[in-house]
């Protein structure tokens, strides 16, 4: 392995002698000169067709793409991509994570992949900047920091999509939900109620919410707003999709989510699909909620639906000073239903429980709830949990069912 990584290195260092990075190339001009250092190189049957292939495609990807990570983006079994510097790459697919045979070769390499990252979605990313969150032309979402920050830096972490978004018969396959869960689900995206996701790091809120939306009538103008773009909502014809821009290298100009909101109300939405609320901008969502902006979907981190409930409010006193109970009231007005989900120890993601808010109680000044499902774990089989979502009370606020004639 270490005598390949010095012969990549060679044959690297000559490829880039050789480019006239003065002006733009095309892919056949960067093709060209590869073959002909290969070729100089291969004369005496120094490599294989196969090994040849391999070189040619590697170098190809160190000008042009991930330098060894392309192969990585590429495999759609693969959900993490994790680069902890010079002391190697670890890879998530399905649901485990392993140490990938291959690493880069100098502490510049990884930097050289970080400045295009960068530079390919207009951010920037130095010694003043070292922590910066991108996006993939695939659009997986790509967070990286240099030191002195990291110390054995430079790190990149990929968090990767699927090509094609899950849909929510195969979350049921998965046994992630139950079906009769879903109908349930389907009926109140359909009837207008605000539904908010909860779950921690890597639970699978987005992928949820992506399957959640397909429900949401196709007649309907939605406008989705996030911090990176990484819904793929389908099937909508008026669709807004709206991305938040941080500030410049002069610190002026960001657009926050609490902008894209605020703005978005004056877009004439049916529904508005916040991607995740993490700070001031939760009261605007709230009160989009409030003003007549039925069906509207978010999501947040919490390690359950009364934690998220909590941070909720924090967050709502972050954008605006109000009382705790004026805050609980708007938060009570505003939700209908909170959905909760978690990795198991098998790794697996489930619904862990469907909540429905049901009001306010003026005398304890809490906001009341109420279990329409819970997960229950069953006997282990094998490696794998078994359990399902069970089913524990009836839904209370039946009005926008009514109103949408699925009651």
């Amino acid at each position: 392995m270490e005598r390949e990584h010095r012969e990549f290195k060679e044959l690297n260092g000559r490829l880039m002698e050789a480019l006239d990075t003065s002006r733009e190339l095309t892919d056949g001009e960067i093709y060209e000169q590869i073959d002909r250092i290969l070729t100089e190189r291969s004369r005496g049957g120094r490599y294989s067709l196969r090994r040849r292939e391999e070189l040619r495609r590697e170098l190809f990807n160190s000008v042009r793409k991930l330098d060894i990570l392309q192969e990585l983006v590429e495999d759609d079994t693969i959900t993490e991509v994790m680069v902890n510097g010079l002391d190697g790459i670890f890879v998530e697919s399905r649901g485990s994570v392993r140490r990938w045979e291959k690493q880069f070769y100098s502490r510049e390499k990884i930097e050289d992949l970080v400045q295009a990252i960068a530079a390919k979605s207009n951010r920037i990313v130095n010694a003043t900047v070292p922590i910066v969150d991108a996006r993939l032309e695939n659009g997986a979402r790509v967070n990286m920091v240099l030191p002195p920050v990291a110390i054995n830096g430079p790190i990149i972490t990929i968090r990767q999509f699927p090509s094609h978004p899950i849909e929510m018969s195969q979350l049921i396959a998965w046994g992630a939900v139950t079906a009769e869960a879903v109908e349930l689900l389907r009926k109140l995206v359909i009837a207008g109620y605000n539904i908010f996701i909860s779950g921690g790091t890597g639970s699978g809120k987005t992928t949820f919410l992506n399957a959640l939306s397909d429900f949401v009538p196709k007649d309907e103008r939605i406008i989705t707003i996030e911090d990176n773009a990484e819904l793929q909502i389908r099937g909508v014809p008026n669709l807004v999709r709206l991305e938040a821009r941080r500030e410049n290298t002069q610190g002026e100009h960001a657009i926050s989510i609490r902008d894209l909101i605020r703005s978005s109300l004056r877009m004439r939405p049916d529904r508005v699909i916040v991607g995740e609320v993490r700070g001031e901008e939760t009261i605007d969502m709230i009160q989009a909620m409030n003003n007549g902006h039925d069906g509207s979907l978010s999501t947040g981190h919490g390690n359950s639906p009364r934690d998220m409930l909590a941070r909720l409010e924090t967050m709502v006193l972050m954008g605006m000073e109000l009382p705790v109970t004026a805050v609980r009231r708007q938060i009570a007005s505003g939700l209908d239903v909170m959905i909760h989900l978690g990795r198991m120890r098998d790794k697996s993601r489930k619904v862990l429980e469907i909540l429905e808010i049901t009001g306010y109680d003026y005398e304890t000044e809490e906001i009341l709830t109420h279990t329409l499902y819970e997960f229950e774990e069953g006997k282990k089989r094998g490696e794998k949990l078994s359990g399902t979502l069970v089913k524990k009370g009836e839904l209370q606020q039946r009005r926008k069912l009514e109103r949408a004639g699925l009651a």
